[in-house]
């Protein structure tokens, strides 16, 4: 699925588009869930959307998706782990989550929803070691609520320019996020002094 597609999506089916492009990127949609959360906010701020309606879909797209990487990790277990291990692709994000996990525990939830696949690896690897589900929801609906909302209004805030930043973002990841909200800071602050 492509950029243009998902926006065509979005048109035709509205909220619903939102939350399964969202719901759907635990199976590795080709369009990065920054990008789909970013195309959240930039389809409010041209009114093809409402804005808290298109907020609350694309926040429980977004835990719905990775509460299914959690359920899924609780019941399918090490089975699936190794079929993951053998794809090269996937196994240096597992390597790199297993190390997050080590060093800092549960709360590497919070930290792996800044880093793409990461975000959809972890909630695999908590469910299967067996985290209760309430500490997991509690971790992860916490940071999804921020990660969401700092997505969405970026992508309000970018408008029409979502594709290239989001891809920029899946490839630089945290580093080109924490430039572009201090850019956005400095911008605000300017413009209101002015």
């Amino acid at each position: 699925m492509s950029y243009d597609t998902l926006i065509s999506l979005i048109g035709q089916f509205g909220y619903a588009a939102l939350f399964l492009a969202l719901w759907f990127g635990i199976i590795g949609l080709p369009i990065p869930d920054e990008v789909i959360v970013m195309t959240g906010g930039s389809v409010t701020s041209n009114g093809v959307l409402h804005m808290v309606p298109a907020f609350i879909v694309t926040y429980l797209g977004v835990i719905s998706g990775l509460s299914l990487g959690y359920v899924l990790g609780r019941l399918l277990g090490a089975t699936v782990l190794d079929k993951l291990r053998r794809k090269k692709k996937m196994d240096k994000y597992l390597v790199f989550s297993e190390k997050l996990i080590q060093k800092y525990g549960s709360f590497s939830l919070c930290i792996g929803y800044f880093f793409p696949v990461i975000r959809h690896v972890l909630p695999y690897l908590m469910g299967l070691n067996k985290m209760s589900f309430r500490r997991y929801a509690l971790l992860s609906y916490t940071t999804g609520l921020v990660w969401t909302t700092i997505f969405f209004i970026l992508g309000r805030s970018v408008g029409s320019h979502v594709e290239e930043i989001g891809h920029l973002l899946y490839r630089d990841g945290i580093w080109v996020l924490s430039a572009l909200f201090v850019a956005l800071v400095l911008y605000h602050i300017i413009r209101d002094r002015i």
